[in-house]
């Protein structure tokens, strides 16, 4: 590894550009990467489509009914009630909306796919927690089948994929220093 010195107000070492002490980062977007890193792309698109689709389904009274159970029981949430029962399942609703259209954003902005990119994963990790917050989803016991769920839990299972699906396109978006220096 070689270090070089230039004497103006830019200083380069090891090939990273260091600027008044501090090292400039860029952010990364999947779409202008290159090899296996372009494909990303993919799951980004994939997850507005997503995010679009659930929040369509917030402002239909049987989705909104059907959420009641989960937001009363969540100890990060419970206070959207204060909304009522549409009100809470339109307020998370304009929320996956504007994940969806931050993802969108992100395929230009690498700023904007990690603020989109970490919402889906704070959005993910607050519904996945419903299948432990939500009475009667899990079922434990000593049995021969320890964990079992109703389809509720079967239903809120599948979101530990989305949340893991969001976190890749969160580390994905960070600069490579940030990502190099939390693997070493």
């Amino acid at each position: 590894m070689h270090s070089k010195l230039k004497f103006a107000p830019l200083l380069t070492i090891a090939g990273r550009t260091v600027s008044g002490g501090f090292m400039k980062a860029s952010f990364n977007v999947a779409e202008k990467g290159g090899g296996s890193y372009r494909l990303l792309a993919i799951l980004r698109w994939i997850m507005v489509v997503t995010f679009v689709s659930f929040g369509m389904q917030k402002f239909t009274l049987e989705t909104a009914q059907g959420i009641v159970q989960f937001i009363s029981n969540s100890p990060f949430i419970s206070w959207l009630s204060l909304f009522g029962i549409r009100g809470e399942a339109y307020f998370l609703g304009v929320v996956e909306f504007a994940i969806a259209a931050l993802l969108a954003a992100g395929a230009f902005s690498p700023i904007l796919s990690a603020v989109g990119s970490l919402m889906g994963v704070v959005s993910f990790a607050i519904t996945w927690s419903f299948f432990f917050t939500t009475p009667g989803v899990v079922k434990w016991s000593l049995s021969t089948d320890p964990v079992a769920w109703n389809l509720t839990g079967a239903f809120l299972f599948k979101d530990i994929v989305l949340l893991s699906v969001c976190a890749v396109l969160f580390l994905a978006s960070l600069p490579q220093s940030v990502v190099q220096s939390r693997t070493a």
